[in-house]
């Protein structure tokens, strides 16, 4: 991943907003460590003027722990086993959370790519991709990660007042 200035289109992820968030993000990843997680690569602020947290990716995480339940809202993946073909287990761990705002399914089989993407329980499914957005598709999640849709015409809905008035003389 390209970290830097995020009005320059080659960039593919931007500076956090505030140290706040920052100091968040690497307490997540301190967590991660503390449970028991594979930190595999990233985890720092890197080092130049502002906020940039390195791309980070945890390997060997197990659903009770933290990093696999939070939204870091960073450039953070986490990497959790599963009993190869069991579907429908990676689907329940997968929903099992009160978050649902991006999900992301790789696989070659794109009948096994549909049949996940309609059961996930989130806003957006990349397939074979992650983060490509375009400005004509709806972005939100569902559950606690978020109220309406940003983009496409279903954001234009949340501007309308819809009002049925019935006149009889």
């Amino acid at each position: 991943m390209k970290i830097g200035d995020p009005l320059d289109r080659s960039t593919d992820h931007g500076p956090q907003n505030h140290k706040a968030h920052m100091d968040k993000l690497l307490e997540y990843c301190e967590t991660g460590v503390k449970e028991g997680a594979t930190l595999v690569y990233g985890g720092k602020q890197v080092d130049r003027p502002g906020f940039f947290m390195e791309p980070t990716v945890f390997t060997g995480v197990e659903d009770h722990m933290f990093i696999a339940k939070e939204e870091s809202f960073g450039p953070v993946m986490v990497v959790s086993k599963f009993k190869d073909g069991d579907v429908d287990g990676v689907l329940q761990r997968a929903n099992d959370t009160e978050y649902g705002l991006a999900s992301g399914v790789f696989t070659r089989d794109i009948n096994k790519a549909m049949y996940v993407s309609e059961r996930l329980e989130a806003g957006t499914v990349f397939v074979n991709t992650y983060n490509k957005t375009d400005v004509a598709s709806p972005f939100g999640g569902f559950k606690q990660s978020g109220f309406g849709k940003d983009l496409g015409e279903d954001a234009l809905l949340e501007y309308l007042k819809t009002k049925a008035v019935t006149v009889e003389y």
